[in-house]
């Protein structure tokens, strides 16, 4: 075997402990998603149980607010663990924008706002939310540093041959980018 052999040897040596590399660092990020996923599903699950509780609580005192009381209750009429991880951020984006409403229906009805059950659900809610932020930042986090490595060259072309595909992100509905609207009646 000459010298031209053991390159070509060197060579595939050197492909295949980059494919090994880059294929393993494909499977810790899949993981690492799955992983924050499953973090923030915990919180996501967590609001999606609080959601009924807040909607009988407002009930009774919303009495012509059904409209809204009643998308809730669609919403969140779904099995919520057959869904999907995307449909799991696609039912949450649209509970979250509903919660919102309900929340805004609070502020008409001053003894809803001072309603114990109300008041302590709420407390729940806004500390479920908080987790919720955090763990959205680290699914995002991960979900960036996994599609770099999807679209970036070289480890593109591994990518595509293994069929590792861009994830989506989890990210603010239209009603969380905008400005709050305070109003002093």
């Amino acid at each position: 075997m000459g010298g031209l052999g053991l390159i070509a040897i060197g060579v595939i040596a050197v492909f295949f402990i980059y494919f090994l590399i880059t294929y393993n660092g494909f499977i810790k990020l899949k993981n690492s998603i799955e992983e924050a996923f499953s973090t923030m599903d915990v919180y996501l699950k967590k609001r999606w149980d609080l959601v009924p509780n807040l909607v009988e609580t407002v009930k009774g005192y919303a009495e012509h607010e059904q409209r809204t009381l009643k998308e809730i209750v669609e919403l969140r009429n779904c099995s919520y663990d057959k869904m999907s991880m995307n449909d799991k951020i696609n039912q949450n984006n649209l509970l979250g924008k509903e919660i919102n409403q309900l929340m805004a229906l609070a502020e008409a009805y001053p003894d809803l706002k001072a309603n114990t059950n109300f008041m302590e659900l709420q407390i729940e809610l806004s500390k479920i939310e908080n987790d919720i932020v955090q763990s959205r930042k680290y699914f995002n986090a991960v979900v960036k540093e996994y599609n770099n490595k999807v679209e970036m060259f070289p480890s593109n072309v591994l990518a595509k041959i293994m069929h590792f595909t861009r994830r989506e992100m989890f990210v603010a509905n239209v009603e969380e980018r905008e400005n709050v609207k305070v109003s002093f009646k």
